[in-house]
Formats: structure tokens, sequence, C-alpha cells
């Protein structure tokens, strides 16, 4: 019989404190920035899937492709008996991985959202009898304590969300993922890879306008929660490809000069015209440069796989 157990990590409390804590520092700092995990609420996530959808948006179509022709080499490369997904969301790409793991007998999907976790791991085992799903309310850029599961382990850290990491904060979080490993342990990382501007900077400024409304939603998430006024159309969505760093930078362009209020931090932050708010970076990889921070991680790279096109990238580490 499958089952499914949900544990929290996270305090209760937790979110709140560290959405007070990221938009106070952000918006105190010069440039000012806020990180791109508060886009996620319900709706932020909603456009998100709609995001994925866009004929520009090409990482999510890349990657389905790796795991749908990939998955059996996934596997049994890995030959994993536990499937660890930080991020999980949905699971719902994960799914090709499952359906491929025979050995498979847990899952423990890793994800901030209770909802999310709970929603995707009853689906699963009601799906698929006989699989143990072990969620876990957790921050996984945070020191995780993970479950006792049979070995070997798979950890998964897919959509290319490690380049919303900067290069520190990628070190430190490869390093994390590596002191969870014991030997015939593996990590499974997607990238988005490097390729022409124009190809990147359409991924992140849709014709629809789509992308747009999902970077001014952090600004309505900051105004529901901390009852800041944000006037979201006094500013501009901006997407730019950094050359020399190979990253996407989402920023938001403020129209005129103004001043907002953030009365739950006792906060006023003036913006000058055309001053720019930074959301996101994206960073965009060569097998090269993954194949230096894994190994940097004490992780080596053992086996790279593209879609046909070569926009995106699974990698696999075992340890040896």
């Amino acid at each position: 019989m499958s089952s499914l157990r949900v544990t929290r990590t996270l305090p209760e409390d937790a979110t709140d404190a560290a959405l007070r804590a990221d938009v106070r520092h952000g918006l105190t700092v010069n440039p000012k920035t806020l990180p791109p995990k508060w886009f996620y609420d319900a709706r932020g996530s909603e456009l998100f899937e709609q995001i994925t959808e866009l004929p520009e948006y090409y990482p999510t179509r890349a990657e389905r492709e790796i795991l749908t022709t990939r998955s059996g080499e996934i596997a049994a490369a890995s030959r994993a008996g536990a499937l660890i997904e930080l991020g999980s969301g949905s699971s719902e790409k994960t799914r090709y991985l499952i359906d491929a793991l025979t050995s498979l007998k847990a899952y423990v999907p890793v994800d901030v959202s209770d909802s999310a976790l709970t929603q995707a791991g009853q689906a699963l085992v009601e799906e698929r009898p006989g699989l143990e799903v072990h969620a876990l309310i957790a921050d996984f850029t945070a020191p995780l304590a993970l479950p006792e599961t049979p070995g070997p382990r798979l950890v998964a850290f897919l959509g290319g969300t490690i380049g919303n990491l900067l290069p520190a904060e990628r070190a430190k979080f490869l390093a994390s993922v590596r002191a969870l490993l014991v030997p015939g342990d593996g990590l499974l990382l997607g990238t988005d890879l490097v390729k022409d501007e124009r190809v990147l900077v359409r991924a992140y400024d849709d014709a629809a306008g789509v992308t747009a409304a999902f970077n001014k939603n952090v600004l309505a998430v900051v105004n529901r929660e901390l009852g800041a006024d944000f006037d979201l159309d006094a500013f501009d969505h901006v997407a730019l490809w950094d050359a020399e760093q190979e990253w996407i930078e989402m920023r938001l362009r403020s129209r005129t000069a103004q001043t907002v209020k953030v009365p739950a931090l006792d906060l006023a932050v003036d913006f000058a015209a055309g001053e720019e708010l930074r959301t996101e970076v994206s960073a965009k990889f060569r097998k090269d440069g993954v194949s230096a921070e894994l190994d940097a991680a004490g992780l080596e790279l053992t086996h790279w796989w593209t879609d046909a096109e070569d926009r995106f990238a699974l990698s696999l580490s075992v340890v040896q």
C-alpha cells in the first residue's frame, strides 16, 4: 500500500519573517532588489504555469523532452531507491522519473508550500500503489534533515532553478547537497544553456505580457502581506541579457519619481524616475561551467543529456 506523510521543518511564521527581512534589506540597499521566491503566491504560480505554455518560453518544453526521452537512461545510471526533489511544486515533470525508476520505493518532495506538497502527494499515492511519499515542508536553501529512505538516493533539482542563485549562493547550495549524499547517491541537476540573446530575452519578455504580470506580482505580494502601497502600473517590466555574467536579469523600472510606504516595516522607500528594482537573475550555463561548479562542491559530472536543440541540460553526478 502507498502512503503519504507530511513533515514540517519550517516554522509556521518562517515565511512571514523571511518576507519581512528580504523586503527590508532589498528596498534599502542600492541597487534595490527582491528575491524571486516571492513571485510565487497562488496568483504568481498561476501566472508561471501560463508562462510555461507560451511559445517564447522554451525551458519547460526542453526539459520535458529530455525527461520523456531519457528517463530510462537516468534511471539506469542512478539505480535510485529513493527520489528527493527540491522545490517540487506540483511534481508534474517528476512523474516521468518516477515511472522510469522501477526500483523506486520512496519519493520525498521538498517545498515551502504546504498546499502544493499535500495536493501533489495525494495524487501520487493514488496513482502509484506501493510508493511511499514523505513530503517535507522546508526551505531547500537551508540545511535539510532528510527522512530515512532506501538507497541509493537521487536528489533532483529541476527546472533550471539553480540559475536563480548567484554564484556564491550556488556554491553554498551545491556543497549542502553534497553533504547529504553518500557513495552511490546522485544529484540530477537541470540547467538552462547559453544561447542566442534574442531567444533568451523573448523567453522573459513575451509578447502577451504574461511575464510582465508575473514580475509585477512580487509587488502585489508585498502590498498584501505588508500593507505596502506599490502602484503596479507605475513600474515597467524589463528583461536584459548580461553577456559578461551570462544571465538574464528581470527588473521593474519606476516610471516616475515616487515614494512607496511599507507600513508593516515602518518604511518609506524613494524611487527615482527610471530607477530599477532587480527581481530575478536567471543564469545560463555551459557544460564546462556546470562541471566546474559541481567539482568545486565535491561532485563529479558523470552524465549529460540535452534536448534535440541543445537548449537545456540535465546532468547527473553519482558519488563514488
